[in-house]
């Protein structure tokens, strides 16, 4: 059974940093595109970066190009999401999902999904 757990979110100020991990088991990490999603109250979930299966291949959200960094640890079977330049609009909870094929990007395209973890950034 394939489990997905996220953790490192919490309460920050504006301009602070925080790295999210999601930790995988029931599949094996450097095997499977993965994705970052994000949802605030009242909208809808929306992308956030993607790493290919090799790790080769990167994309991210506007919003998060050149504060957001997704890596791989093979070691650790984990993903993680480096956010940096964390500002009040980035607040939400943040979900790490498998991809269902490469270069997924909406929702929809992805099929396991970890129960998130909460990012508030205070101004």
């Amino acid at each position: 059974q394939v489990q997905l757990v996220e953790s490192g979110g919490g309460l920050v100020q504006a301009g602070a940093s925080l790295r999210l991990s999601c930790t995988v088991s029931g599949r094996t990490v450097s095997n499977v595109a993965v994705g970052w999603f994000r949802q605030a109250p009242g909208t809808e979930r929306e992308f956030v970066a993607y790493i290919s299966r090799y790790g080769t291949a990167f994309a991210y959200a506007d919003f998060a190009k050149g504060r957001f960094t997704i890596s791989k640890d093979n070691i650790k079977n984990s993903v993680q999401l480096q956010m940096n330049l964390l500002k009040p609009e980035d607040t939400a909870t943040y979900y790490c999902a498998l991809a269902n094929f490469a270069g997924a990007r909406s929702a929809s395209d992805f099929g396991s999904w970890g129960q998130g973890t909460q990012v508030t950034v205070s101004s």
